[in-house]
């Protein structure tokens, strides 16, 4: 009994010393697949992380390491930040991925020295100095963007008719009522925010193309996948492809994964 004391003790004092200090704990690395790449995915707006979990297992499945970013969603150098971390924590060649509003974090992080492709899915794709507000600008107002609404700090969440029928409209009800409590709700002022860094310049870059979206027009989508020069996937979904037909959406960025520059 003497000894668990002593070993309570002792733990709690080193506790203190860490607190008191400022110390840190030694960082632990990854736990990777040596020489696999790795797979950092991006959520948009009016998601979390999770809105990639019929995708992870299929890449793990592929023998691909799998990184989901939280995003905070309060500004674009805040969900830049947050992206970065992720990659610094990475040792070998990485696939970053990005749906929706996580196309623009994507654009400007992108450069990252152990990013090898870019996968955008559903995804903006700004050009230098470009904001989301700047892109949709020139197309028709998306029907989903009715269902948006603000609070009184300006952060934007969706209704539970615009997560049902047209966010993620060809998923079961029992999903989008999910997806309706783990929604992150979005600074409005991100939309606004203009990127310094077009990464698909200097790297290979995917799309995948949802024919059927109500959040981000297919017409937008198609421009902006030209614009970058992207191989370009088609599939008929809703704005979620990643739910609706994750193998089609795990099949391209395997692809960019085993990518090789000629």
């Amino acid at each position: 009994m003497n000894s668990l004391k002593s070993i309570t003790k002792t733990a709690a004092l080193t506790a203190t010393v860490i607190l008191v200090s400022g110390a840190a704990p030694a960082v632990a690395a990854p736990d990777v697949s040596p020489g696999k790449a790795t797979v950092v995915l991006v959520h948009g707006a009016f998601a979390d992380g999770s809105s990639w979990d019929k995708v992870i297992p299929l890449l793990q499945g592929r023998g691909l390491n799998v990184v989901s970013v939280q995003n905070p969603l309060s500004s674009l150098a805040d969900d830049v930040a947050a992206t970065r971390r992720a990659l610094d924590m990475q040792t070998g060649p990485i696939v970053l991925v990005g749906h929706s509003w996580g196309g623009v974090v994507i654009s400007e992080i992108g450069q990252h020295e152990r990013v090898k492709a870019l996968v955008y899915v559903s995804a903006f794709a700004p050009s230098e100095g470009q904001s989301v507000a700047d892109l949709g600008k020139d197309y028709p107002k998306p029907k989903g963007s009715s269902f948006i609404i603000a609070d009184q700090q300006g952060f934007l969440t969706l209704k539970a008719e615009g997560m049902a029928r047209h966010f993620a409209q060809d998923l079961p009800a029992a999903r989008t009522k999910i997806m309706m409590a783990t929604q992150g709700p979005v600074s409005a002022k991100s939309f606004e925010e203009k990127t310094t860094v077009a990464a698909w310049r200097t790297r290979p870059s995917w799309y995948i193309l949802s024919e059927q979206d109500h959040m981000i027009q297919p017409a937008l989508q198609s421009a902006m996948a030209q614009k970058i020069s992207a191989r370009i996937v088609k599939l008929p979904t809703s704005h979620v492809p990643q739910l609706s037909r994750p193998k089609q959406v795990a099949d391209a960025i395997a692809a960019a994964a085993a990518y090789q520059p000629q």
